[in-house]
């Protein structure tokens, strides 16, 4: 979401002659757009913030106009003024829900000679004041990233997004088609649908109904030229039959899932607050795969919450042998201020948390290469998104988001093409191409 919320601002800017830098050292401005999930990442902005005050004076030094310096994102609206205390040198703040103010705090900076800071949750539609011309952050490319809910009402024990996205809003229908069929006009063939809780999707059909994102992927696929449709992140609890039923009916939908399911024990489940038991999970992944036998899952793993026994993580252990995942994301818990887990007693301690970690990714890593593996001697169809590192060779993109590289011509680039999985490694798939026009784009 980062990713395009920091394209968009790209967009807002451009009208005030602001466009792409290389570097920061030859940057009139400097946005960090940040998350405040890892307290690891937190830390890391502060560090950051102060090599750009080295970057910036060492401009005025050599006579460059002063660089603006702006801090974007979730830890901006969480720590706004934590910001400017320790670093009182940047000029702008903004939250998340305000990056479509930034022509106007730019000009507020310039008038005031001071810090801006804009971290409320406007009562205003951001996305309706971005913006809507072809959006040019696409141009050239094939793939894109398109949001179409934002914020979260679930309150997990651990997470900030609720304290610093807000609530969970979606976006209507007709301005999400509209956006999607401009970056289909630039080239793009696969759009990854983004929110927090992306299947708690709820936008207006522009009937005046609700729409569930079941319909909203439908209506997405009717597009000339969008070939995959992708979403993430999904909440369990959200996961309701149209959806699932929309995995074998929705031929754009790719056979790929991310669905975090943070731990396999019930009692963890229950102190983070995730609404759903394991086996409930277990369950809604069976009604998947009945619909969908070759849907491949990733998901996300928390280890070490406040009051985990080893019991607890050894069900999370089994619930990764009976489910098996493509891929994985998997964490020591983090205490954020501000949330409830951060109080508990029964904090883990920090060695226990590694050694679980170092289990659990040891087992997922089994699986993803054993799921990968499998893939070997099938035909698979792949996204040609561009040259490879070496000469001859192709890049693209699997069903199941692996890369995949194999030689062919550069004018393959932008098309589906059936290519023989022959050899597998640590991250990637290699490859022949057996039929070069697999599908229409």
């Amino acid at each position: 979401m980062n990713v395009y919320d920091s394209a968009r601002m790209a967009d807002v800017l451009r009208p005030l002659g602001y466009g792409p830098a290389e570097t920061a050292e030859e940057a009139d401005m400097i946005i960090l757009n940040t998350c405040h999930i890892r307290e690891r990442a937190t830390e890391k902005v502060f560090s950051e913030l102060g090599r750009l005050r080295k970057i910036r004076d060492e401009r005025i030094e050599q006579g460059h106009p002063r660089t603006i310096i702006a801090v974007a994102g979730c830890v901006a609206q969480a720590e706004g003024k934590e910001i400017l205390a320790r670093a009182p040198y940047v000029d702008l703040v903004l939250g998340p829900q305000t990056y479509h103010k930034l022509p106007e705090m730019v000009a507020r900076a310039a008038r005031a000679g001071g810090a801006v800071i804009e971290t409320d949750f406007p009562t205003d539609e951001k996305f309706d004041a971005l913006p809507t011309e072809a959006a040019p952050q696409t141009a050239g490319n094939l793939t894109a990233f398109l949001t179409v809910q934002e914020g979260c009402d679930k309150f997990c024990s651990f997470c900030v997004v609720p304290y610093t996205r807000g609530a969970e809003t979606s976006r209507p229908v007709l301005s999400i088609l509209a956006e999607a069929e401009r970056m289909v006009a630039s080239g793009v063939k696969e759009i990854t649908l983004l929110g927090q809780n992306v299947n708690a999707y709820h936008g207006d059909d522009g009937s005046g109904k609700s729409a569930n994102l079941a319909y909203l992927a439908e209506v997405l696929s009717q597009i000339p030229g969008l070939a995959r449709i992708r979403y993430m992140t999904s909440h369990p609890r959200d996961m309701d039959q149209s959806l699932i039923d929309a995995h074998h009916t929705n031929s754009a939908l790719m056979p790929f899932l991310h669905l975090p399911v943070q731990s396999g024990s019930d009692n963890v489940l229950k102190a983070m607050n995730r609404g759903h038991t394991a086996d409930e999970y277990r369950n809604i992944v069976r009604r998947l795969r009945d619909v969908r036998p070759d849907l491949a899952l990733s998901s996300d793993f928390i280890v070490g919450h406040p009051g985990e026994t080893e019991e607890d993580f050894e069900a999370t252990m089994q619930l990764v042998r009976d489910i098996g995942f493509a891929s994985a994301y998997s964490f020591k818990y983090s205490p954020r201020p501000g949330t409830p887990a951060a109080g508990q007693p029964l904090q883990v301690a920090e060695d226990v948390k590694d050694r679980r970690l170092a289990q659990l990714q040891a087992l997922l890593r089994e699986q993803q290469d054993a799921f990968n593996e499998q893939l070997v001697g099938t035909t698979q169809e792949v996204l040609i998104t561009g040259k490879g590192r070496k000469p001859g060779q192709l890049s693209g993109r699997s069903p199941y988001l692996q890369p995949v590289h194999f030689d062919g011509p550069e004018e393959l680039i932008g098309s589906i093409v059936k290519v023989a999985i022959t050899t597998r490694r640590t991250n990637s798939l290699g490859g022949v191409i057996v039929q070069e026009t697999a599908a229409a784009c």
